[in-house]
C-alpha cells in the first residue's frame, strides 16, 4: 500500500512538473530570430587574437550598442565581433549603424551577433543627389524621366516579379511588361509626338529580334540558368515552379530594354532634324545621312555595353586570372558563357535597332513630304 501511494505521488509530481515546465520550453521554442537595428555607442575592447581552431590573428572587438529599432528599442546591449574565425572581418567604429540578429539559446539566454551594416542613409542621400542633378540639368524632361523610372519599377515589382514568382512564363511576362514600360516611359521622357512613336516601333521590333536571338543561343549553348547561386536558392525554395532558363531570357530582354531607348530616340531625332534642315531630302538620302551618325552611335554603345557587363562581372573574371586551365575550357563554363551570350545578344540587339529605327523614321519622313 505504501508503495502504491509513493508511485501515485511520483506520478502527480511528474505531471505538475511537466505542466509547469512545458509552457516555458514552448515559449523558448516559439521565440523566433529577430533583426534589430543598432548604433555603436562605445568600443569596450579591441585587440588582435587567435580564434579557437585557427592559427591566424584577427581583430576582436567588444561593442556597446544602442538598439534603435526592434523589441529591445532604447536598451543597450554588448556584442562581440571576431571571437569566431571570419574572413574579411570589418572594423567597427563609434557611430556605425549595425544590423544585429537577436535570438535565445535553449536556456533562455539572449544571443546577439552582427550581420551587416545599415546602409539606408547612404542610399537615400545618393538618390537625393540623383534627383537634384536630374531636375537641375534635365528640368521638365528630367522630372518626367524620373516619373517614367518610377513607373518602370512599379511594373517590374508589381507585375513582372510577382507573375514570375507565381509560376508564369518569365519570357512572356517580361515581354508583356516591356510593352507597358516602353510606351509609357518613352512618352513621359520624350513627349507624345511622331519621333517618340517611331522610336517605340523601332524599340519593339529590335526587342523581339533580341528575344528570338537570345532564346536561340541559350538553347544552342545548352544554358540551364543555374550558373548563379540565386537561381539555385530559387529552385530550392520553390522547386519546379519557376522556369530558371526562362528567367535568364527574361533578364536579357529587360536588360537590353533600358539601353534601346537611347539608340532609337537618337536615330528618330536625327532623321527628324535632317528633314527639318532640308525638306527636299529623299528617303535614301535621309537613311544614308542618319546611318552615318548611327554608326558612330553603334561604336560607342557597343563599347559602353561591353564595359558595363565587364564591370558587373569583374569579381568573376578575376577568378580566371592566371588560371592554369586553357581559355577554351574556361570560356566553356556556364557561368562565363552566360555573360558572353548576354553581352553579345544585347550588343546585336542594339546594332539592329539603329538601321531598323532609321529605316522606319526615314520612310515616315519621306511619306510626310509627299
Amino acid at each position: 500500500m505504501n508503495l502504491k501511494r509513493i508511485i501515485i505521488i511520483l506520478i502527480f509530481a511528474l505531471f505538475f512538473s511537466f505542466s509547469f515546465l512545458l509552457p516555458r520550453v514552448l515559449a523558448q521554442a516559439d521565440f523566433a530570430e529577430e533583426i534589430l537595428e543598432t548604433k555603436v555607442q562605445k568600443i569596450l575592447e579591441e585587440r588582435q587574437e587567435k580564434p579557437m581552431g585557427t592559427e591566424e590573428f584577427q581583430l576582436y572587438q567588444k561593442l556597446e550598442l544602442l538598439v534603435t529599432k526592434g523589441s529591445l528599442q532604447g536598451k543597450t546591449i554588448e556584442v562581440e565581433s571576431g571571437n569566431l574565425p571570419v574572413s574579411n572581418l570589418p572594423k567597427y567604429k563609434v557611430g556605425d549603424g549595425l544590423i544585429v540578429s537577436y535570438s535565445q539559446d535553449f536556456e533562455g539566454n539572449d544571443v546577439f551577433y552582427i550581420t551587416d551594416y545599415i546602409r539606408r542613409n547612404s542610399l537615400f542621400w545618393l538618390f537625393a543627389i540623383f534627383l537634384v542633378v536630374a531636375l537641375l540639368v534635365g528640368r521638365w524632361q528630367g522630372l518626367t524621366s524620373i516619373i517614367g523610372l518610377g513607373i518602370s519599377f512599379l511594373v517590374i515589382f508589381k507585375f513582372i516579379l510577382p507573375q514570375i514568382y507565381n509560376g508564369a512564363s518569365p519570357v512572356q511576362v517580361a515581354i508583356l511588361g516591356s510593352l507597358i514600360i516602353i510606351p509609357v516611359t518613352f512618352c513621359l521622357s520624350h513627349g507624345l509626338n511622331r519621333k517618340t512613336g517611331l522610336a517605340i516601333v523601332g524599340t519593339v521590333i529590335a526587342l523581339i529580334l533580341t528575344g528570338v536571338l537570345a532564346n536561340l543561343f541559350v538553347n544552342l549553348a545548352q544554358l540551364t540558368g543555374f550558373a548563379s547561386e540565386e537561381a539555385g536558392f530559387l529552385q530550392a525554395y520553390k522547386p519546379g515552379l519557376i522556369n530558371i532558363k526562362g528567367l535568364l531570357l527574361a533578364g536579357i530582354i529587360i536588360g537590353v530594354l533600358g539601353i534601346l531607348d537611347d539608340i532609337t530616340i537618337s536615330q528618330a531625332a536625327i532623321v527628324e532634324q535632317l528633314k527639318k534642315t532640308d525638306s527636299k531630302l529623299k528617303f535614301s538620302q535621309l537613311y544614308k545621312k542618319a546611318m552615318n551618325v548611327g554608326r558612330d552611335h553603334i561604336a560607342s554603345m557597343i563599347n559602353t555595353l561591353i564595359l558595363v557587363y565587364t564591370g558587373a562581372a569583374l569579381p568573376l573574371l578575376l577568378l580566371f586570372i592566371n588560371n592554369p586551365r586553357p581559355f577554351t575550357e574556361v570560356i566553356n563554363y556556364e557561368i562565363i558563357a552566360d555573360e558572353v551570350i548576354r553581352t553579345l545578344v544585347g550588343s546585336i540587339g542594339l546594332i539592329l535597332a539603329v538601321p531598323i529605327t532609321t529605316l522606319i523614321a526615314a520612310l515616315a519622313a519621306d511619306k510626310s513630304r509627299s
